[in-house]
């Protein structure tokens, strides 16, 4: 992330705005479970067009959609203090973490950067958005 501030004879545009993440379900109930109860996101509301969670201070609307594909890389990410303890305790929860073919992923299935400076955990909701931990140096 860029250090670079806006000048004071700048307007902000959204950088005082509140950041609302997005995701898309075709099961709702089957993703409500996961974000509720696996992940331990607070449901704050549900109607017919999405499920909303407080995901630390951040909205989480998981959008009710026909069809969907998803996305190949990364559309939601929690950076975590302890990568290894929050990998077990999800794992535990039965959240399965995602083996790929590059150099770098350890047996916990979590990859070290080049220079380590962060290691990164994939992982998918029910509907296959490829969601991720990281903890940064």
């Amino acid at each position: 992330m860029s250090s670079a501030s806006v000048s004071p004879n700048e307007k902000p545009l959204l950088g005082s705005a509140q950041l609302v993440a997005f995701a898309a379900t075709r099961d709702p109930a089957r993703a409500k479970e996961f974000y509720r109860d696996t992940l331990g996101l607070r449901l704050v509301s549900e109607d017919g067009f999405a499920i909303v969670f407080d995901a630390n201070g951040v909205m989480l609307r998981v959008s009710t959609v026909r069809e969907i594909a998803p996305a190949q890389y990364t559309v939601l990410g929690w950076e975590v203090t302890d990568i290894v303890a929050k990998v077990k305790e999800l794992e535990k929860a039965g959240v399965k973490f995602e083996r790929y073919s590059f150099p770098g992923q350890d047996e916990m299935a979590i990859w070290t950067a080049p220079g380590g400076v962060a290691r990164v955990a994939w992982f998918k909701d029910p509907d296959g958005n490829v969601l991720s931990l990281s903890q940064h140096s």
